[in-house]
């Protein structure tokens, strides 16, 4: 496992008062404008299952999706860029609660910076406490992996 450096808080404060993740968004498909994904698109794009991206919308994860005038769903690079964003708080471990309340403090607007910011640092904590366990126990690993190529070759 490689353990990417993190941006340090005050980099943090100097960057633009955008709510921006830190890593810029991957590269959309299509140009704005001209980004009206379906779902099954959307599921090959962001390997996340329809299901999921339904379930995402009716408990609040999701913001208000466009729909279609024969009512499909359709998605705009806005709505990827969000999805990139959720699939890495589930990544650090952010109870799906968390991650609601984070959205719902999103569409609060600006008011809720330190509320959303306080939340982030929490779960910040806790991937730098797993992190540190990861590497006690990759430790541990490297130990055994060299006790067995040792004694592999002395027998």
């Amino acid at each position: 496992m490689t353990v990417m450096q993190t941006t340090p808080p005050a980099a943090i404060e100097d960057a633009t008062p955008a709510d921006i993740c830190s890593a810029p968004p991957r590269r959309h498909p299509r140009p704005d404008g001209k980004d009206r994904y379906t779902i099954s698109e959307v599921v090959a794009f962001t390997g996340l299952t329809a299901h999921t991206l339904r379930w995402y919308e009716r408990i609040g994860l999701m913001p208000h999706i466009d729909r279609s005038h024969t009512g499909q769903r359709r998605y705009r690079n806005r709505d990827l860029d969000w999805l990139d964003f959720v699939t890495k708080l589930r990544l650090t471990g952010m109870p799906v609660a968390d991650m609601v309340r984070y959205a719902e403090l999103v569409r609060q607007g600006e008011d809720t910076y330190g509320d959303r910011r306080a939340l982030l640092e929490s779960t910040r904590r806790d991937v730098l406490t797993r992190i540190a366990e990861l590497r006690d126990t990759l430790a541990v690993l490297d130990r055994k992996i060299s006790f067995y190529a040792t004694e592999g070759t002395t027998r």
